[in-house]
């Protein structure tokens, strides 16, 4: 799949909650080709800012030519993407990485789709795109439930869990998912680690399979550095030892394949 460098056109920008951004993108070469969970690289302005910073697509519309990024505010980088408005332009490179493979749940099945945090965006267009019916458990901090409309009305279901009970289950996604029955046929995660970990076993031990988003900070994006690895159950044929790359061989995963 051919990756594009451009200026990209900001559109729109908002704020979700505290902390965390949306913004809408034009770039039809880049969204021509963009699948549910792959990722762009974004370029800071600032020349002693090198690296990019890679952020995850929340939704993609290819036939206006829109990317949808949602992140959050934590360091120089985002925090310059967030000061943008609109027809301000950001230099960036896409669609990277490997996304969520479509087919692996048939029209009569259903997927469940676990989020966590700052993983909770790119489980948007993944919803829509599904061909079955589908579950999306998320888990956020708090109240400030992110994209909760957006979720409902793309999934079938949606289950909510927080870390302080304001909404929700109180407790992680897998309480959430205990305490509401959920089940499925195929499953996809993206989160942080600890959350992914949890999501593997809960897989293996109702013998389904699962497809998983990992998390990593990038510093080419593209495969080259070896920066972004994760350990893995078959030797690399490119390290030579049993790594992948999360950027070039992931973001995501049969979970299987990988230790957590």
């Amino acid at each position: 799949m051919a990756k594009i460098q451009c200026m990209a056109k900001v559109t729109e920008v908002s704020v979700l909650a505290e902390g965390i951004v949306s913004m809408w993108l034009s770039a039809s070469g880049v969204a021509k080709s963009a699948k549910p969970g792959q990722f762009i690289s974004l370029y800071c302005d600032n020349s002693d800012t090198l690296l990019p910073r890679p952020i995850s697509l929340c939704e993609v519309n290819q036939k206006d030519g829109l990317l949808r990024i949602v992140f959050r505010i934590v360091g120089a980088g985002t925090k310059e993407f967030a000061a943008k408005k609109k027809d301000d332009e950001i230099r960036i490179l896409g669609p990277l990485g490997n996304g969520f493979p479509l087919d692996a749940c048939e029209k009569d099945k259903t997927a469940v789709l676990i989020g966590g945090g700052i993983g909770i965006p790119p489980l948007l267009e993944l919803a829509k795109q599904l061909p079955c019916k589908t579950t999306v458990v998320v888990g956020y901090r708090n109240a400030d439930a992110f994209l909760r409309e957006e979720l409902e009305e793309a999934a079938d279901r949606v289950v909510i869990a927080s870390d302080d009970g304001s909404i929700g289950i109180k407790g992680t996604v897998l309480d959430a998912m205990e305490a509401e029955g959920v089940t499925g046929d195929c499953i996809f995660s993206c989160g942080p680690t600890p959350m992914l970990r949890g999501v593997k076993q809960w897989a293996f031990e109702k013998q389904i399979p699962a497809w998983i988003s990992m998390e990593e900070k990038m510093a080419c994006g593209i495969g080259a550095c070896l920066a972004c690895v994760c350990e893995s159950k078959e030797i690399d044929s490119h390290s030579k030892v049993k790594n992948k790359r999360i950027c070039k061989d992931g973001p995501v995963f049969l979970s299987t394949d990988i230790e957590l």
